[in-house]
């Protein structure tokens, strides 16, 4: 069981894998993007083999739980019913604090810990993970091709190193996610990280950033600003 554990009332994440290896990178992972949230591996089956170990997922939950909850996420089937056994295996004062997710390991690992980074209940880190479910993505695609409207829209061209990737990516999504309106990136949810990286926009890419909700213009501006600092600025 290895992964960091600091302080602060947020969602904690435990990362269950049948390879141990796999786990403690999804953890190294996340962590640059989501410095204040626990976030703990707990793959392979104890014995340095492939596999998981209930008791090993127990501790790690335990673990994780800063106060806000602990949502769990495996790689594989088995994993999942470990995940499941060992919230059950520690009782009923768990129920409803530790929720085991059907999103993606890594992406929903991304997605959920900027969500819990930006101070999310653990209702809304689920739905982060949820969100990079296969049956998510399809919903949004299909959801995103039949918006149609007029609003407010920038452009600006990206000018720092990593362009919307790791880092730069995460403060996008955390800022977007506090605004209170939905603003898009080039088509896509700019409070989505997936849908974010999946644009690959480098260094020099042009963005544009959209809101049709009739409050969005302020949302745009800031997010435009963020942009036009190269990210050495951010809330």
């Amino acid at each position: 069981m290895t992964g960091t554990v600091p302080g602060g009332d947020r969602v904690g994440l435990v990362i269950v894998s049948h390879s141990d290896l796999l786990a403690r990178g999804v953890v190294e992972l996340v962590t640059p993007m989501a410095a204040d949230v626990a976030v703990i591996a707990a793959g392979g089956d104890g014995s340095g083999g492939l596999g998981t170990d209930v008791e090993r997922v127990m501790r790690a939950v335990e673990g994780a739980d800063a106060g806000a909850g602990v949502l769990v996420l495996a790689d594989l089937g088995s994993a999942v019913m470990s995940a499941e056994t060992a919230i059950e295996l520690l009782g009923p004062t768990w129920s409803g604090r530790a929720v085991v997710s059907d999103g993606a390991l890594a992406e929903g690992a991304v997605a959920a810990s900027v969500r819990a980074q930006t101070g999310g209940t653990l209702a809304q880190v689920a739905e982060a993970a949820h969100s990079t479910s296969p049956g998510a993505v399809a919903a949004q695609a299909e959801a995103s091709a039949g918006e149609s409207g007029t609003g407010y829209s920038r452009r600006a061209t990206l000018v720092n190193p990593d362009g919307l990737h790791a880092r730069p990516a995460a403060e996008f999504v955390k800022l977007a996610t506090g605004l209170g309106v939905k603003v898009t990136v080039n088509g896509k949810d700019a409070r989505s990280l997936l849908s974010i990286l999946s644009l690959g926009l480098t260094q020099g890419s042009e963005v544009e950033i959209a809101s049709v909700d009739a409050s969005g213009t302020d949302a745009v501006d800031r997010l435009i600003a963020l942009v036009e600092s190269g990210f050495t600025t951010g809330e």
